[in-house]
């Protein structure tokens, strides 16, 4: 993912925590908070020290950048989500929790093809 589309700094992670939405699954919480002067969305992936070390928490962060990316055009934009890792994740491969996080995504609709 472009560093343009990652949210940073800690006050947008605290503005999406604080104002938006929130949906969960047994893998992934997705957190959005709407942003209408943009067309794209922006993505931050929280993984908390409960899940494993960081060599395990780096991994989960990066598969879940790359399930983003694969499905960059199928998401809606003027967004910003933070994806949480809860531990269930670790014990699937990467078509599972592709899945799972694509059940996430269509649950809180936030695909385009949910949205209408």
């Amino acid at each position: 993912m472009h560093k343009r589309l990652r949210l940073r700094n800690r006050a947008d992670f605290s503005r999406v925590y604080r104002h938006g939405k929130s949906f969960a699954n047994h893998q992934f919480v997705v957190y959005w908070f709407s942003r209408k002067e943009v067309e794209r969305f922006r993505l931050g992936v929280s993984v908390s020290k409960k899940v494993g070390n960081a060599v395990v928490r780096n991994r989960m962060r990066r598969l879940v950048k790359e399930i983003i990316r694969h499905h960059e055009p199928e998401i809606a934009g003027g967004l910003d989500m933070v994806f949480i890792v809860r531990k269930g994740a670790l014990s699937m491969d990467y078509a599972e929790l592709e899945k799972s996080a694509l059940h996430v995504l269509r649950k809180a609709k936030l695909l385009k093809a949910s949205r209408k």
